[in-house]
């Protein structure tokens, strides 16, 4: 139990600092100091807090009821704690990695083809076709219904690294896609997983879990509209400066 417990409180930790940056690159100034800094901080924040979800997801597969001591039904145990945080945490870094890989790479689009950025989103889409299939062999739709954002995730971030010339501002578009994205799928987790255990009568409400996604698409509809705007007028992007994601700009 101590290596389990030791993720989880690492993965506590990682989380709350990501879901508080979350916040300041969503308000502070685009393209501002502010912006970069905190950005960069919160998407490696949570890629490091779904990598440590990766190991508790395992754990949980590995040894369900011995993890999870509250629970007697360990095919359930293995479904939410296994399967769908398994898939959320893909989720989870693969938009934390294309959120700094679209800046990175703007002035070269064809870098996205890389083993890591492309290898990212087929295994997400392997783990939402998981997540979906647990969800019906334990009859709960809610595991069907949150692997649509995986889905939808996976699909149009491939479509766009296979994109021989994207329009200037595509890759403002992914960025905003896959930094608010990480913020969504960051808040469902709390609220799925984490409700099961401190409500377990609110554990399922689809309208609590739809609050993350009916906040983030909102946000990314709002910087999407304010994008192209500045796109028509302009009649391109400035492209700024180039970086590397070793820096960390978003």
């Amino acid at each position: 139990m101590w290596p389990f417990l030791g993720f989880v409180i690492a993965h506590i930790i990682s989380g709350a600092a990501g879901l508080i940056l979350f916040w300041v690159p969503v308000v502070a100034r685009k393209g501002g100091a502010n912006h970069r800094k905190y950005g960069r901080w919160f998407a490696w924040s949570m890629m490091v807090t779904g990598s440590i979800a990766v190991a508790i997801a395992l754990c949980s597969l590995a040894t369900p009821l011995e993890t999870h001591r509250d629970f007697t039904d360990a095919a359930l145990v293995r479904g939410l704690f296994g399967w769908m945080m398994l898939y959320l945490a893909i989720l989870t870094i693969s938009l934390g990695w294309h959120s700094l890989a679209t800046i990175s790479f703007k002035f070269e689009h064809r870098r996205h083809r890389n083993p890591m950025s492309v290898g990212i989103q087929l295994a997400l889409l392997a783990a939402a076709i998981q997540c979906v299939a647990q969800g019906v062999a334990l009859g709960q739709p809610l595991m069907i219904g949150i692997s649509v954002i995986g889905f939808l995730s996976s699909l149009t971030t491939l479509a766009f690294i296979v994109w021989p010339r994207p329009h200037p501002a595509a890759h403002l578009i992914e960025h905003v896609k896959a930094g608010v994205g990480a913020g969504i799928s960051a808040y469902t987790a709390f609220l799925s997983v984490g409700l099961v255990r401190v409500m377990p009568d609110h554990a399922f409400n689809p309208l609590i879990w739809a609050i993350p996604t009916l906040i983030g698409v909102s946000l990314i509809l709002w910087h999407w509209t304010l994008i192209v705007r500045t796109s028509t007028r302009a009649g391109s992007v400035p492209t700024g400066r180039r970086v590397r994601i070793t820096e960390g700009t978003t």
